[in-house]
This record gives C-alpha cells, sequence and structure tokens, in this order.
C-alpha cells in the first residue's frame, strides 16, 4: 500500500477515483432527491415565510437583519452544508470499511490513503455544493440578499463549512469498530448544533455558558460568517477569525483522518 506525499501526486491518484464516485451517485441520486432538491424550499417557506410572520422583533435583535427570513435564510444554508456532511461521512465510510471492503480495494491498488479520503472528500463537496447550490437559489426570489456579490460569497463559504465538519467525521467514523455511536452523533451532536448555533435565534438569547458554547462551535461560525455576506454587515475582523477556525478544523481533521484510516486498514 502506497502512500506518496507529494501533493501532485495525490491529487492526481484522487481525480482517478472521478468515474467511481460519478456511478455511485448516477446509482443513488435519486434517494437524496428530496432532501437535496426539495427541503430547502419547504425551509425557507416553513420557517422563514410562514413562521416569519408571526415575529416582530426588529433588525437589533436580528443581529442587524431587517426580517427574520433574511436571518433565519442563511442560517439554513449553512446548516445544509453541515446535515449534508454528515450524512456522507458516517454511515457511507463505515459501510466502505465494514460491510463493502471499498477501501481495502482501493488501497489494493497504487492508491494511497490520501489519495482515497481526498477523493470522497470531493465527492462531499459535490454534494454540498450541489445541494447548498439549490438553496441559494430558492432564497433569491424572497429578497434575503443584500446585494449579488454577497449571494456568492455566501454560496462559496459553504465549502469550507462543509470541510470542516467533513474531515473530523470521516475521521471519527473511519476508526469506529461499530456503527452503534453515530446514534450519539446525530442526536447529541448535529441536532443540538442546528438547534443552538444561532440558525434559528441568535445567540445570545442563550444562557451565558450556552452561548460561549454555541461560539466554539463550527456551526455558528459558518452561520455568522454567511449571514454577514448575504446581509452585507461584513465584520472584516470577525470574518477572518471564521475564516481561520474552520480552516484549522478541516486541516486538523485532514491529518485525524490520514491517521485513522490508515492504521484501521492496516489492522
Amino acid at each position: 500500500m502506497t502512500d506518496s506525499t507529494a501533493p501532485d501526486h495525490v491529487f492526481s491518484g484522487a481525480a482517478r477515483l472521478t468515474d467511481y464516485w460519478a456511478t455511485v451517485y448516477r446509482r443513488t441520486w435519486k434517494g437524496s432527491a428530496i432532501t437535496s432538491f426539495v427541503n430547502p424550499l419547504f425551509y425557507v417557506l416553513a420557517m422563514g415565510v410562514l413562521l416569519g410572520d408571526y415575529v416582530s422583533a426588529g433588525s437589533d435583535q436580528l443581529d442587524g437583519a431587517p426580517t427574520y427570513l433574511a436571518f433565519i435564510a442563511p442560517g439554513l444554508l449553512a446548516a445544509q452544508s453541515m446535515q449534508t456532511v454528515f450524512g456522507e461521512t458516517t454511515y457511507p465510510v463505515m459501510g466502505m470499511i465494514k460491510w463493502q471492503k471499498t477501501y481495502f480495494g482501493m488501497t489494493s491498488t497504487p492508491l494511497s490513503v490520501r489519495e482515497v479520503i481526498l477523493g470522497q472528500l470531493g465527492f462531499v463537496l459535490f454534494r454540498v455544493g450541489l445541494t447548498c447550490g439549490v438553496f441559494t437559489l430558492v432564497m433569491a426570489p424572497f429578497g434575503v440578499y443584500a446585494t449579488w456579490w454577497g449571494a456568492v460569497l455566501a454560496f462559496l463559504v459553504q465549502f469550507l463549512v462543509g470541510l470542516a465538519f467533513a474531515t473530523p467525521l470521516f475521521a471519527f467514523s473511519a476508526g469506529l469498530k461499530s456503527e452503534a455511536p453515530f446514534a450519539l452523533v446525530f442526536r447529541l451532536g448535529m441536532i443540538p448544533l442546528f438547534l443552538f448555533s444561532g440558525a434559528f435565534f441568535p445567540i445570545t438569547n442563550l444562557d451565558p455558558w450556552m452561548e460561549t458554547l454555541a461560539r466554539v462551535t463550527p456551526l455558528w461560525h459558518g452561520v455568522d460568517l454567511t449571514r454577514m455576506l448575504t446581509l452585507d454587515t461584513i465584520d472584516p475582523g470577525l470574518a477572518l477569525v471564521h475564516v481561520v477556525y474552520l480552516t484549522t478544523l478541516a486541516v486538523v481533521g485532514w491529518f485525524w483522518a490520514v491517521r485513522r484510516l490508515g492504521r484501521r486498514l492496516s489492522v
């Protein structure tokens, strides 16, 4: 099993997996059609438009957003990135180790562990781009974007948000011997992050200790950065903190993933 560290070698090796992941998606896309293309519209209509009619808070109570719809829409966009990644880096990773043994077959060829991981992360980012692209377009007719370039940057930020979740989750999944912990990951990880990271209400409404905890979660950084861009209320210093935090998490997760999967495949 080779494991070249040359960046050009890793990227070229990962590119060889494009056909594999394209085949996987052609065979499975119908199973994700509802979550990818219908849920974004339902989320915006139900939470932003219908529920938003009952929220009379002003911009000073909504982090600068003129309406509740304008407040919640970028939060839902960032949360969509997170949810997509959770779905693609938990059971699928476990399946390729424990059930289908796909990783073992891949690394028995000249492909290295790094190339295998990078190839799958590329597919995960494709899924993030697809689902968040639909979400971004769905929000456009509702007038939630202050500028067109803010909408474009908010969409691009979702790839960083996705990576910040994808690499640590991949690493966590790669080292598990059983799928049982995934129930806790979704119930005690994804759902609380979805509810309490600023997507639905400002985290300043939380108790002080919960607000502090929310500020160190990757989803809050993603939500706040996305909201800055959609509302054109960018704080350069805070935006830089968000980018550095998310990038650091993605990089640390990458090295952890390489180590965990390499150990698992060598057992």
